[in-house]
């Protein structure tokens, strides 16, 4: 019994013969099933961001360098993982975080007006090479390489935020419960990458995401109290 790529007959045949599966027939299994929960999560873990600046029309805070970078990091991860073949539970959270990073970039554009001719020129690049890059009409060894700087791309996205959060004491605009999720679903993509036999590479940079995501969520964890201090404060 196949479902969505989830090979269920091992485990119902066990039940059926009294035992509890075996470890090589459940860790599968248990894989398969927190991949999918992982894309399915993926489709809101941005919304608490957005909505945030939305309801504060504000991006107070906020490094734009930082989800720039990710834009880009995303483009180049959801490539490689289409054109090696992996199943679609092992990166289909690529899908979502990426269409929810362009729209949050762009709600950043929005609400830093006037934007700086660099900035502009950045967003038209990207949107002449992204095409290429996803389809993968590129040199494969350029494309490995493309892959391979994708998780400094990934960790220069987050030291700009961590070190201006750092700087300036404060969190602002970022939301706990996005950074959150993106710590757990790391977590949780470490496991099941490994059971998907998915190159070191993809292993590694869910552990790289993990170490970042975690140093952002404890930033806002240790910044939020003396926030909540100055405006009773301010009161």
């Amino acid at each position: 019994m196949d479902y969505l790529g989830i090979d269920l007959s091992c485990a119902i045949g066990s039940l059926k013969n009294g035992s509890f599966p075996p470890q090589d027939c459940l860790l599968p299994l248990i894989s398969k099933l927190l991949g999918y929960a992982i894309v399915a999560a993926s489709t809101t873990v941005k919304l608490p961001q957005i909505m945030k600046i939305l309801k504060h029309r504000s991006v107070r805070g906020l490094s734009l360098a930082a989800f720039e970078l990710e834009v880009v990091g995303y483009t180049i991860a959801l490539a490689y993982c289409l054109h090696t073949g992996l199943p679609f539970s092992a990166y289909g959270e690529l899908v979502f975080l990426l269409i929810q990073a362009i729209i949050l970039v762009a709600i950043i554009y929005y609400f830093s007006q006037p934007l700086g001719f660099s900035t502009w020129g950045r967003a038209l690049l990207f949107c002449a090479i992204a095409p290429t890059v996803l389809a993968g009409r590129i040199d494969p060894f350029l494309f490995e390489a493309l892959y391979a700087s994708q998780h400094a791309i990934f960790f220069f996205a987050r030291v700009p935020q961590i070190w201006k959060n750092f700087s300036n004491k404060s969190t602002g605009e970022l939301s706990f419960l996005t950074c959150l999720m993106n710590t757990a679903g790391s977590l949780v993509r470490v496991f099941t990458s490994i059971q998907e036999k998915a190159p070191p590479s993809v292993v590694a940079g869910s552990v790289l995401g993990i170490l970042t995501n975690g140093t952002i969520l404890s930033q806002i964890i240790i910044y939020s109290k003396p926030q909540v201090e100055k405006e009773k404060k301010a009161e």
